[in-house]
């Protein structure tokens, strides 16, 4: 609960910074204040309380996952420096919307009531339909933020809906007395059918095939930070909240609804992977390969009672490469109008360390060792094995093998092309957050007891 009131607390104190024109300071206090709370958040670990009747829970799962949302909030904010330097008039705008995002995954992983959980969704949401519609003159970014809107629009009233029919069969919201009363002989249709639309909603947030169709358009007219949010802290506050509610309305995880979350793994991997082989738009093909690795994460839901560290673990596997590969997306693509293949041609030349870098966060994608996505798969693959399917772990390996073909069709553009344009400039911050979040993927690479450990 403190977390949530200190991240707040931080929004508002940036939109005050504004008003005494204090803007140069914003960026500093606000990385200050996120590595102030993520010590807070972490001296909860351990303890389990409820605040205001069970609207907020905290546990290790909330203390975990808002540890990571913290630290991924503040790569960001650190690359907004760069991003935002021709626009300092709204730089307290674009850094406060973050940190309410932020409050708003925060709300999604540490709700004890449904209530809670939708008000945290929605702020999540807000904020991101203003983000990516934000560069006014842009016509893509007026669609990406039109499409996102209505999509999102969509999606929450399918989670609302669903919300709707659980109340209705349990007479409450509180998510204990859900888990309690699903225990009952006899359940009214229309609770199973509440938490299916709630699952739906959910995956139009996670992007799982087919309700994917909006993110590769979103992601490619986004401005690029915004695609970072997208890509990394947004889908793993999705996935981290769909478990959860999954955990907790206790509902019955029949075989029939385990199958079809194999489906959609298969198809999101499958579809994601062979879509991304096609593409020439480096943030279009990380937009596909998010809706494959939507597919990976989607394989944790088919053992809750023991996947949640492996969730944990390969959510800040992902998310801290897609963190380092877009450090160098925005430093090489900060003057042009795209984000094709063609600006990277020859940057193994022209700037080896962020070439290196890029490569790193690719090949963790990819699940190379010694790079953190080897283990998290790995980890991965063990428990779905464990719980009897084996022909979905052969899938998932098969499609493994398939993404590294547009991956190195990345890495080869970069030490196999002739550089087109020369690099002189460093920005140093966005060399800092590229090499301190690879650095981090391949710490727990070699260390992943300091996450497995953690649930």
């Amino acid at each position: 609960m403190t977390t949530l009131i200190a991240i707040t607390g931080l929004g508002v104190l940036c939109l005050i910074f504004e008003i005494f024109n204090l803007r140069k300071g914003i960026i500093p206090v606000t990385i200050i204040g996120l590595l102030a709370t993520l010590g807070l958040t972490m001296s909860e670990y351990g303890t389990e309380a409820s605040y205001y009747n069970n609207m907020i829970v905290v546990n290790n799962f909330s203390v975990t996952f808002s540890s990571l949302f913290i630290i991924l909030t503040t790569f960001i904010v650190a690359m907004s420096h760069n991003f935002y330097s021709n626009h300092p008039t709204k730089i307290s705008d674009f850094i406060a919307i973050k940190i309410f995002i932020l409050a708003g995954a925060i709300a999604m992983v540490s709700f004890g009531n449904l209530a809670m959980y939708f008000l945290g969704l929605e702020i999540l949401s807000i904020g991101l339909y203003v983000l990516a519609a934000s560069e006014r003159l842009s016509l893509r970014s007026n669609e990406a933020g039109m499409k996102y809107f209505l999509m999102g629009a969509f999606a929450s009233g399918i989670v609302l809906f669903g919300i709707c029919l659980v109340y209705g069969a349990m007479g409450s919201f509180d998510v204990a007395e859900i888990a309690s009363l699903s225990r009952s002989a006899e359940l009214p249709a229309w609770f199973f059918i509440g938490v299916v639309m709630i699952v739906i909603g959910m995956l139009f947030k996670v992007a799982a095939v087919p309700f994917h169709f909006w993110a590769p358009d979103v992601y490619e007219g986004s401005p690029a930070l915004t695609t970072a949010t997208m890509s990394t802290l947004v889908k793993v506050v999705a996935m981290a909240t769909l478990f959860k509610l999954l955990v907790v309305l206790n509902a019955e995880m029949t075989y029939a609804f385990q199958m079809v979350i194999v489906v959609l793994s298969i198809a999101s991997m499958t579809v994601g992977n062979i879509m991304a082989l096609r593409q020439n738009n480096v943030k279009r093909m990380l937009a596909f390969s998010g809706v494959s690795h939507a597919g990976f994460m989607l394989m944790t839901l088919l053992s809750l009672s023991t996947a949640a560290g492996t969730l944990l673990y390969y959510t800040a596997a992902y998310s801290l490469a897609g963190i380092a590969a877009f450090a160098v997306i925005l430093y090489v693509c900060r003057h042009n109008e795209n984000e094709d293949i063609v600006n990277f041609h020859g940057l193994g030349k022209t700037n080896p360390v962020l070439a290196a870098v890029l490569t790193g966060a690719l090949l963790s994608m990819g699940g190379i060792p010694i790079f953190s996505g080897f283990f998290a798969k790995l980890f991965l693959f063990s428990n779905t094995i464990e719980s009897g399917y084996l022909f979905l772990v052969i899938i998932a390996v098969i499609n493994s093998i398939i993404s590294i073909g547009y991956y190195f069709k990345l890495i080869l553009a970069m030490y196999g092309k002739e550089p087109n344009e020369e690099r002189t400039a460093t920005p140093v911050l966005y060399y800092a957050v590229a090499v301190i979040a690879i650095l981090l993927n391949i710490a727990i690479g070699f260390f992943p007891s300091l996450i497995m450990d953690l649930m």
